[in-house]
């Protein structure tokens, strides 16, 4: 705020009656999401005001209340505003700005934290140190409140700290004062011209690599993307004339300065976007929110390794229920509003859940930390509590499968519906709502099944199988036998099953992106056709079983340990078809001990109908050579679109990609091609996790 003067208020500060001043008072309950190396502007300024005389000066400091110098002139932005391009002067004077900051030294400056580098030339410690304040004084100090909205946007706990780690070896400079927010709106165009432009805004200060102010300059500063070489240039020449050594290795180490800015920015940029909606939510601001919380994972997906970012209408969509939950809780009248949601006519209201506790549940979702939010391959999954209701429930959203290869063919609440109804020893969530909110998103409530305090993350069984777990899966797989299979396919597609799963698995190749394609081929992966023509030799030789529902995806995570033994979850893959192929497919997405391996079969074989396992010790190596096969191409189209990468799933198939491309090509009898540009082979993820899934596959067949 910028005043004039009384006739008290100049005694008090010694200046002239009526002249403007600064007045800044920090609010307490201002959100953190800036890094701060010292907590005092004044302090800044009353050390480095003698060694550059034209910032501001502090004339009084009481408690949050300072008082500064009034700098004459016009912010830079109302004259250029953000994403104009600046005409050379002004780039040559703002780089003389930031060379400028070198004449001060480290004993003109405030005692630095603890925690800062000893060696004042560490720029890999000095960078580091950024990264880990990043982590303590934003991405901590907000995670209570923003959590579950970065959790439902893919943004990991602990991405800053993996950023920390990975930065790599960098060339050594000489540290000097850092103005770290150097925009157009801290820059003061003078109106005498002596000097021409002058910083204000000191609050963000720093001492170390010079780089890292440039990096938040550019950042910041919004210049189009072609003027940033010549901001470069005019950066380095500047720089060189006042302190040579500072520009050593700056082509190679400015990137990893401005991996950082774009990394650290997305957790305000987030939350500024967020805390914009308001309690209502308007077309304008979701929009706009919605374009910057895009721009924002978009510039820190290469930095922090994110997997996917979604794209702007599950951001939209992720904004609009956090803001249901969230929207006015800052303003003094604020009130819990009930979430209005519209049921799904297909499933009639469950006894145990009323439609007040849908609202509640929807509101939970959005207001749920992020340790209560589990993103899978194709659902975002948030465990709430509801007043009145005796056990927690997991809200559903579906997520990504627009990019599913592999068909669904029975709707999962229609198969939980089943095996309710048919009271057999399946342990599955109960569906206990479906229907649609917010923009028309649907969503599906059921039990959850984990922990019974519904407060810690389900534990599965991600190294394999104990025995009494396999005894216990070979008994759930027994139960479904008895689920009446015409209530959910009336076609019973499963009578002929494996020429169906051979015509899914081709059809599937076949429309496989072209990038995809064009890899497969250089890897030396058949296309659809061919590969069909492979398969058809065991179409006449497979023993025909009696069809029955089958989970179709037991892979570790869809597992889950309770105190009443396996639950099985997430039956989005569920169909009709062949017993065997539902174990052997665990086999082949589950570590598996040898061991482990013969108790399943032995215990399966034992105690489902006869019309069931008749056949099976000659068949079920055609369905683990069918899956070595479809695992080679949906980890690979995984690999090359950096789809669903963050589920760990997919990231432990994916780190294996080696392995299941050597047993997939030794199972179709095909020759190893040798590549043209033998450094595509290493970038194919080798893994070392000990999945036995691709292990021995030639011998097996």
């Amino acid at each position: 705020m910028v005043r004039p003067l009384t006739e008290r208020d100049s005694r008090l500060v010694a200046c002239d009656d009526g002249a403007p001043v600064t007045v800044r008072e920090r609010i307490p309950s201002a959100l953190p999401v800036v890094i701060r190396t010292w907590q005092d502007e004044a302090e800044i300024l009353n050390t480095i005001w003698d060694v550059l005389p034209h910032v501001p000066r502090c004339l009084v400091k009481h408690r949050d209340l300072t008082i500064l110098s009034y700098v004459e002139g016009m912010p830079l932005s109302r004259i250029c505003p953000n994403d104009n391009p600046l005409d050379s002067g002004l780039v040559l004077a703002l780089a003389d700005l930031l060379a400028d900051m070198t004449q001060v030294r480290r004993q003109h400056l405030p005692p630095l934290p603890p925690s800062w580098p000893r060696s004042s030339r560490d720029s890999r410690a000095f960078l580091r140190t950024l990264a880990f304040a990043a982590e303590e004084q934003i991405r901590q100090r907000n995670w209570g409140e923003f959590g579950g909205l970065f959790a439902m946007l893919g943004i990991p706990e602990d991405a800053l700290v993996r950023f920390a780690e990975r930065v790599p070896a960098l060339i050594s400079r000489p540290f000097s004062l850092l103005h770290t927010d150097l925009h157009r709106d801290n820059v003061i165009v003078s109106y005498d011209g002596d000097p021409p432009l002058i910083c204000v805004d000191w609050e963000l200060a720093s001492y170390g690599d010079p780089l890292h102010d440039l990096a938040t300059h550019l950042v910041r500063m919004r210049y189009p993307d072609y003027q940033w070489p010549e901001v470069i240039e005019a950066w380095r020449e500047a720089m060189g004339r006042r302190r040579p050594a500072a520009v050593h290795g700056l082509d190679r180490d400015l990137r990893h300065y401005v991996a950082f800015e774009r990394a650290q920015s997305v957790y305000p940029d987030v939350i500024r976007a967020a805390m914009s909606l308001g309690d209502s939510t308007r077309r304008q601001e979701l929009d706009a929110a919605t374009g910057a919380v895009h721009r924002a994972l978009l510039a820190a997906e290469e930095p922090l390794r994110l997997a996917r970012v979604p794209d702007e209408t599950a951001i939209e969509r992720i904004l609009f229920r956090w803001n249901e939950s969230h929207g006015g809780r800052y303003e003094r009248h604020w009130s819990r509003q009930p979430i209005v949601w519209r049921a799904d006519e297909r499933i009639l209201p469950h006894p145990c859940f009323p439609k007040t506790a849908v609202s509640e549940a929807l509101f939970e979702e959005g207001a749920a930390s992020a340790d209560r939010v589990f993103k899978g391959t194709a659902h975002l999954n948030t465990a709430v509590r509801v007043s009145g209701v005796p056990f927690p429930v997991m809200v559903r959203r579906k997520v990504g499968t627009a990019n599913a290869r592999e068909r669904r063919f029975l709707h999962e609440h229609v198969v939980l519906g089943a095996i309710e109804r048919s009271s057999v020893s399946v342990r599955a969530p109960r569906v206990l709502a479906l229907g649609t909110s917010g923009l028309t998103e649907q969503f599906t409530i059921h039990s959850y099944e984990g922990p019974a305090d519904g407060l810690r993350p389900p534990d599965h069984p991600v190294d394999g199988l104990r025995p009494y777990e396999a005894d216990d899966l070979v008994d759930q797989l027994l139960a479904l036998t008895f689920v009446d299979c015409d209530e959910l396919d009336q076609d019973m597609r499963g009578l002929n099953f494996y020429p169906g799963l051979r015509d899914e698995l081709v059809r599937m190749v076949n429309e496989l992106p072209k990038s995809t394609r064009d890899l497969m081929r250089e890897l030396g992966l058949p296309n659809g056709y061919r590969l069909g023509e492979i398969f058809d030799r065991h179409t006449q030789t497979l023993v025909p079983r009696r069809p029955v529902l089958l989970h179709g995806d037991l892979n570790p995570w869809n597992l889950v340990r309770a105190d009443r033994g396996l639950v099985l979850i997430d039956w989005e893959m569920a169909l009709i078809g062949d017993p065997l192929y539902d174990l052997v497919r665990h086999m082949h997405l589950t570590p598996t001990r040898p061991e482990i391996r013969e108790r399943l079969f032995a215990r399966w074989a034992r105690v489902l109908p006869e019309e069931c396992t008749k056949g099976w010790y000659e068949d079920w190596r055609v369905y683990r050579w069918m899956e070595v096969v479809r695992s080679a191409y949906v980890d690979l189209d995984r690999l090359v679109m950096g789809d669903s990468l963050d589920a760990p799933n997919v990231r432990r198939a994916v780190d294996s990609y080696a392995m299941t491309l050597a047993g997939a090509i030794a199972a179709l009898g095909l020759p190893g091609k040798p590549m043209a540009n033998p450094y595509l082979a290493r970038a194919l993820p080798h893994g070392h996790h000990g999945v036995q899934r691709t292990a021995g596959v030639s011998a097996d067949f």
